[in-house]
């Protein structure tokens, strides 16, 4: 009788040592898992559930049915980023699944894909609308990455008052400020240098709110990598300038998603644990050749 007991005490023990295990397995929340996100995801989400994110529920899908086939464990939320409502309700399903303590934002539109007042609505305010939805519920000793562009770099740095107002305007009246009205932005390849550099100044700025709870955001700023939203960018109207970029940047060539999801792993991990409020420019020597003068816009 007393061995059966042992046995039985051993087995609720592992049962409570698995439900302690589901119960606190970590969550990684992968907000446009393109070839970008995807790539971040592999690096982080080994061993966690990663919790993916998009307005395109049928891409969603098909990312999540690839990296389920690879091993990971993957949940999916259809999301529209430019919907308040709708990252807020992204944030408490995924601190409600566990501890959040990698939040991967590599959503966006590209000038080519959308208008300007899209641009805008999207990769500005969505971004500022996923800043303070996670500052909430970031894990004490978690953190976050926002992919921006090179772009951010281009056209920078704006007037002190527009950096300052991008920076810190209340989320809920940033599209209403005078700069950002369409017909100052101008094409929506301005709104989105516009909102780049909007991104890395307000994850400079939520750095401080994410600290309060022990977390961390940094900005990656990359240039031309090669994925299905550049391939649309490199064959429309301005082809000929990007294969001019090619040719002049130091690096001679375009970026993979692997080297961002390299870099973003850094970013994530415990090695980067003094960097927040960052951004990080990966364009291969872009926006150096533009300070030089051997490119112009």
């Amino acid at each position: 009788m007393d061995g059966e007991e042992d046995t039985q005490d051993s087995d609720c023990t592992i049962e409570r040592k698995l439900s302690m295990s589901a119960e606190t397995k970590e969550i990684v929340v992968v907000i446009g898992p393109g070839g970008i996100g995807q790539a971040i995801a592999r690096r982080v989400g080994a061993g966690r559930t990663l919790l993916l994110a998009a307005h395109n529920e049928k891409e969603t899908e098909a990312a999540a049915e690839r990296l389920h086939g690879d091993g990971f464990e993957v949940a999916v939320q259809a999301t529209d980023i430019s919907d308040r409502e709708a990252v807020e309700a992204l944030a408490d399903r995924a601190a409600e699944m566990g501890p959040v303590t990698r939040v991967i934002h590599a959503a966006g539109v590209s000038p080519t894909q959308a208008t300007t007042e899209r641009v805008l609505h999207v990769d500005l305010l969505g971004t500022a609308f996923i800043l303070d939805a996670f500052a909430r519920v970031i894990a004490p000793g978690g953190a976050g990455i926002v992919v921006a562009s090179m772009a951010g770099h281009r056209e920078s740095p704006y007037e002190r008052e527009i950096e300052r107002a991008l920076a810190t305007t209340a989320t809920l009246e940033l599209l209403a400020l005078p700069f950002l009205q369409p017909d100052k932005v101008g094409s929506s390849v301005h709104a989105y240098a516009l909102a780049k550099r909007a991104n890395s100044l307000r994850v400079e700025t939520a750095a401080a709110a994410w600290g309060k709870r022990g977390g961390r955001v940094n900005t990656i700023s990359p240039g031309v990598v090669i994925t299905p939203l550049a391939l649309d960018e490199l064959s429309g109207p301005r082809q000929e300038w990007f294969e001019h970029v090619r040719e002049v940047c130091a690096a001679k060539r375009f970026a993979t998603p692997d080297e961002v999801g390299d870099a973003a792993a850094f970013l994530l991990g415990q090695q980067a644990s003094f960097i927040t409020g960052a951004d990080l420019l990966m364009d291969g020597g872009v926006t150096a050749a533009l300070r030089a003068g051997e490119l112009t816009m």
